[in-house]
């Protein structure tokens, strides 16, 4: 990762698209907006975000953000973005799935969370579980071959290889599947803050306050939770749990702020929020999330 951030290729703006923040007071301690090209499109949308400082093993401090392809036709797939919040450096890799032909191609899921844990990058695929990727085994085309290929084509084709035009490609390399349909894994997130690092995944419902969110061993060993709640309200997000509290991120439309539903015990508190909040995150003593909707694109860090 430390090799993607240093030949980022965008450049994001230190609180920019702040039409994002809608009117949320105080606005957010820090955020960062992705580049005008990424802010205006309307094929791809941000969904999930993690971190460094979920992962323990990335050597710089970066944040990881999934995003969508939304088309139905010609699809593309699902990406991360490697953002270095210190220089606001970026570079997006497509994640693919491989084939046993040694070709590959584009994973058509919404990518509604992603955490990072050591190497591995788990990707919520909602209907089925967790994909997993192991950031150890990102390739690069441009030492795989002298250029990028056919922006329009993706995998082995007459023995050159495509991304649609990106430089790196992360393969799937484990799947972590549902064993009886019905569970749905929306959002994803890790909990450091006990001894024991847990996976936390959650499920979004509209209409609907059924969604539970999950905490996990992080081996799934046994394929059970080790403890689970119903969150009690609709289109929640992304959430996370830190030093025995819940924070869940609530999502309303594309013009109107969310809330940050904050549960201590019995006791519940709701945060203002800015518009479209998404998957949720712990770093730098803060916590994090991400916005999805056009011109109104960021990363934005609140007090916890």
């Amino acid at each position: 990762m430390e090799a993607v951030l240093a030949n980022a290729n965008r450049t994001g703006k230190n609180k920019g698209a702040a039409a994002a923040m809608g009117s949320m007071t105080p606005r957010p301690d820090s955020w960062y907006a992705f580049d005008d090209k990424d802010q205006d499109t309307a094929d791809w949308y941000p969904q999930g975000l993690t971190g460094s400082d979920d992962s323990g093993n990335i050597g710089v401090p970066a944040f990881v953000i999934s995003w969508y392809f939304r088309p139905t036709a010609g699809e593309r797939g699902i990406r991360v973005s490697f953002l270095s919040p210190q220089t606001l450096k970026y570079q997006h890799a497509l994640l693919v799935l491989a084939k046993p032909d040694g070709s590959y191609g584009p994973i058509n899921i919404h990518a509604g969370g992603v955490a990072c844990f050591g190497d591995l990058l788990y990707v919520a695929d909602t209907t089925r579980g967790l994909r997993v990727f192991d950031l150890n085994k990102v390739l690069d085309l441009r030492t795989a071959q002298k250029d990028l290929g056919d922006g329009n084509r993706v995998g082995r084709h007459g023995g050159k290889l495509h991304a649609f035009g990106y430089r790196y490609v992360i393969p799937q390399t484990d799947f972590w599947r549902v064993a009886t349909a019905g569970p749905r894994f929306s959002y994803v997130a890790i909990d450091r803050s006990g001894d024991t690092p847990r996976l936390v995944t959650g499920e979004y419902r509209d209409p609907g306050t059924d969604g539970w969110v999950a905490r996990w061993p992080l081996d799934l060993e046994g394929g059970a939770p080790e403890d689970a709640y119903v969150t009690g309200h609709a289109k929640i997000q992304g959430a996370v749990s830190y030093d025995g509290k819940w924070y869940l991120s609530q999502a309303v439309n594309s013009t109107t702020n969310g809330r940050l539903r904050v549960f201590d015990g019995d006791a519940a508190t709701t945060r203002p929020f800015p518009i479209g909040p998404e998957d949720l995150t712990v770093q730098g003593g803060k916590l994090w999330s991400v916005t999805e909707f056009r011109r109104k694109r960021t990363v934005f860090g609140v007090p916890l």
